[in-house]
């Protein structure tokens, strides 16, 4: 069964800077959801809020897994990523001097994802034929491209219902951020995931995504119930496409 995602009035920042204001969005089950903007506009302190990182103050955060509700504000990182919910970071954070293997076996670490961990490893080795190519080559001596695909082949290994993925085009050449997108959807479709997208690169994220969210100096500017209706709108042209 997929996961689903509701954020509610959420406020958070760092100190005394306020970064995200009545943030409020939601992923469906089964759904990918883009949340659009460029740098500096909140994207990433969202994703650490849902994700524990970050304490917000004010608001809700609930998912839905496996038709169990859960308030994730106050809980820990450990316990959400015990919940099923995975995170690829922006800049990918692997263990350079381990193997592409030893990373992915990393990602195994809830007790629910280690029973699954064969077939989990196959999967991803059929989703990135490249990483089982590399499998013994360490992750850190690879390029931009088999990095980004290793970070997210490591967060499927630890059983994921909903997956959180932060700025996976950042530092990844035109064709290689084509093929990263192409990617993260065969995973969605091939594993039944809910996925909230950060990215910035608003053409390949609507290829991809069912809806999507604008956000703009920590606020939800624009929700588009479609990928049509975020190409129509007036505020993406502005910032995307220099209309």
């Amino acid at each position: 069964m997929a996961a689903s995602l509701e954020i509610s009035g959420l406020e958070a920042g760092y100190g005394a800077v306020r970064v995200l204001h009545r943030i409020s969005l939601r992923v469906g089950e089964g759904e990918t959801v883009a949340l659009l903007g460029t740098n500096g506009n909140g994207k990433s302190t969202l994703m650490k809020c849902i994700m524990g990182m970050l304490r917000p103050t004010a608001g809700t955060i609930t998912a839905e897994i496996d038709g169990t509700r859960h308030a994730l504000a106050g809980l820990s990182t450990e316990a959400i990523v015990d919940l099923g919910i995975a995170f690829v970071p922006e800049g990918r954070r692997l263990f350079p001097r381990l193997t592409v293997t030893e990373n992915l076996l990393m990602g195994a670490f809830r007790p629910a994802a280690r029973a699954e961990m064969r077939r989990n490893l196959a999967f991803c080795f059929e989703v990135f034929p490249r990483l089982a190519e590399r499998r013994r080559q360490l992750a850190g001596s690879m390029s931009g491209g088999e990095q980004q695909m290793l970070a997210l082949a490591r967060a499927l290994m630890s059983a994921p219902r909903l997956l959180l993925i932060d700025e996976p085009s950042v530092g990844l050449a035109p064709l290689l951020v084509s093929r990263t997108i192409d990617k993260i959807q065969e995973m969605k479709t091939g594993y039944g995931l809910s996925v909230l997208m950060a990215e910035q690169n608003f053409t390949q994220a609507i290829r991809i995504a069912d809806r999507g969210y604008v956000i703009v100096h920590g606020e939800i500017a624009f929700a588009g119930d479609s990928a049509a209706a975020l190409n129509d709108n007036a505020l993406i042209r502005s910032f995307y496409l220099g209309a």
